[in-house]
């Protein structure tokens, strides 16, 4: 099987706990609290186990709480990558409410990362011996590194011959796209797709067009759109797909994004056809869904929701 590795810039320690209800200046009293490695690169890989393949993750880590990401990783048999900074990992808090079944997250932006620092990043994955068949480069940019730093990873992939798949938001995903050499794959939402059109896309109409104009211009190969509950429009030169997801009961919506892109990235590593890999991708984020608090896709429920994407052509 293909190899695959990501990338995670800025990692997190998730802390999850629950509460009765959310109340404005009182002492809330929680649940026990329970942790678990985070960042969108770390979420792949670990949904990649979770369907039974293998993926490595390349990951800064820093202080005491990076100290502890090693640690639950290491606990998950999940092979990894640190790269050590100065700065502390970042925590991420959920907290559940018990009355209204809500969810209120807070996510913190990152320690400071040193030049040197992130072009280390660069250097160790322009070694990286055996280069890897996919990168997933998942998940925010912290403070200190620049816009541009998914565009530099591009550069590298395009030397290299690994096919870049790119999961991020904002001026990050931005300049990965039009300042980049051009890269395998993106899975913008709908409020990242218009973060490129730098407009409003009113339409599915002008959503297409906009998918179809990245491809054209050599952007990109693959765009999958993520439509949320109702799927993911592929895009790709041969034309476009609407892949509906199945409904199921939600539970949390965390990590559905990452359990895509790591069903998706196993499927092509498994030699799937790119229309199976990416129902395979919409199967296991609809599974992710189903599973409580910041945990990920399980592998029979995906393999069962698997079978149930439609397919729709347009």
């Amino acid at each position: 099987m293909a190899t695959i590795v990501t990338l995670t810039m800025n990692p997190a320690l998730d802390t999850s706990t629950a509460v009765d209800r959310v109340v404005p200046e009182h002492k809330l009293r929680c649940g026990p609290p329970r942790f678990a490695p985070g960042g969108g690169g770390i979420n792949v890989a670990r949904a990649i186990m979770h369907l039974g393949g293998r993926a490595k993750p390349i990951y800064t880590c820093g202080g005491p709480f990076g100290r502890m990401l090693q640690q639950l990783l290491d606990e998950e048999g999940l092979e990894h990558q640190p790269i050590e900074i100065t700065g502390q990992t970042r925590e991420s808090f959920t907290a559940g409410e018990a009355g209204s079944d809500q969810q209120y997250r807070f996510t913190m932006p990152g320690p400071q990362i040193q030049a040197a620092e992130w072009r280390h990043c660069l250097e160790i994955l322009s070694n990286l011996d055996p280069r890897p068949d996919y990168l997933v480069a998942g998940g925010s940019l912290p403070p200190g590194v620049p816009d541009d730093f998914y565009a530099q990873v591009a550069q590298i992939t395009a030397e290299t011959g690994t096919r870049l798949i790119v999961d991020t938001s904002g001026e990050a995903l931005h300049s990965a796209v039009y300042r980049g050499p051009g890269i395998y794959a993106i899975k913008p939402n709908l409020r990242e797709l218009r973060t490129l059109a730098r407009d409003e896309l009113a339409d599915e109409r002008q959503q297409e067009k906009l998918a179809r104009s990245l491809i054209e211009q050599g952007r990109c190969e693959v765009v999958i759109l993520s439509l949320g509950a109702a799927g993911v429009l592929l895009v790709t030169v041969e034309g476009s797909e609407r892949l509906r997801a199945p409904t199921v009961p939600i539970r949390s919506k965390i990590g559905a994004g990452d359990s895509t892109v790591a069903g998706f990235t196993l499927g092509l590593a498994r030699a799937m056809a790119l229309r199976d890999a990416v129902r395979f991708g919409v199967a296991a984020g609809a599974a992710a869904v189903m599973t409580p608090g910041t945990a990920l896709c399980r592998r029979d429920d995906t393999e069962r929701l698997y079978e149930q994407i439609v397919v729709e052509t347009g």
